[in-house]
């Protein structure tokens, strides 16, 4: 069987090289290889969060995979089977969506959702008008250490709590680039239904409490430049620690963009991930006003 061919939109994300790597790198070790998709080709422009320096260095690096690098967007994804989305800023991501939305193409859409509320219920009414099969989240919730975490757990989880890095967006809010790694952490921890966030930002780090029915509570701390990720998860008997591994985060994020690319269940709905937009937006609206902010839907 062919490997599906992939079509990388965006190059000012550090994602548009480790993915292809893992697909395309013959120096690859054989247990990060992953098998079945091809990168053939990547759009590259300019946004805030690189330079041309640093698209030219990436260039250079997928070009010596035999991945063709353009700036005419038709051309990128003139023979693909499949696109991922892979831009760093969030504000581009409604723009390049609506462009392949109507493509009959499965499309991986790299986190944040968007880089507002109304952008992300845009591109949940565009995926929905034109059927796309398509999902959206970051990697760290396929970490192994917290999937089996959360398998421990007998009944209803009552506590998740989680921790993680909050990076400093070239533009817009850091809060929703970075923080999305530890809510959507959080969302694997407790699942969707979040109803009212408070959050606080003491300088050091952002603390978000999230309030779920039943009285089942998570809390997620987004600290500043301290890259480790991990947590605990809670039922009324039960209580498993969990510390991110990093080493085969993208691998497994792109295990899960090749199982949906050939033809399997997305792994969150589109529904979800606006949730989890959802909830950073009502943090920051609650550390600006001091009050707890109700989760917003679609």
């Amino acid at each position: 069987m062919k490997p599906l061919k992939i079509a990388i939109v965006g190059l000012d994300t550090s994602h548009s090289v480790a993915l292809p790597k893992l697909m395309n790198d013959p120096e690859c070790p054989a247990d990060m290889h992953v098998d079945g998709l091809k990168a053939v080709s990547c759009l590259r422009f300019e946004t805030p969060f690189q330079n041309k320096e640093g698209l030219d260095k990436r260039q250079e690096q997928l070009e010596a995979w035999g991945i063709k690098v353009t700036e005419d967007f038709d051309v990128a994804v003139a023979d693909c089977d499949a696109i991922m989305l892979e831009i760093n800023d969030p504000a581009y991501h409604l723009e390049y969506f609506s462009r392949v939305a109507a493509m009959g193409k499965p499309v991986f859409l790299d986190k944040p959702l968007a880089g507002n509320l109304d952008e992300g219920r845009a591109i949940l009414e565009l995926a929905r008008k034109h059927k796309t099969r398509v999902w959206s989240g970051s990697s760290l919730p396929f970490s192994p250490p917290l999937v089996e975490a959360v398998a421990k757990m007998e009944g209803d989880v009552t506590i998740g709590h989680c921790f993680g890095a909050l990076g400093t967006a070239p533009a817009g809010d850091s809060l929703i680039w970075y923080g999305v790694h530890s809510f959507e952490m959080l969302q694997r921890l407790m699942g969707v239904g979040a109803e009212q966030v408070q959050a606080i930002d003491n300088g050091v780090s952002v603390v978000s409490v999230v309030n779920y029915p039943n009285n089942r509570r998570g809390v997620i701390e987004s600290i500043r430049n301290a890259w480790r990720y991990g947590g605990r998860v809670q039922t009324a008997k039960q209580v498993a620690f969990f510390e991110v591994d990093s080493s085969k985060l993208y691998y497994n994020l792109l295990l899960a963009i090749k199982d949906f690319f050939l033809g399997g269940p997305a792994p969150v709905s589109l529904e979800q991930t606006f949730e989890g937009l959802a909830m950073m937006a009502a943090a920051r609206q609650s550390i600006e006003t001091g009050k707890p902010v109700a989760v917003e839907k679609p």
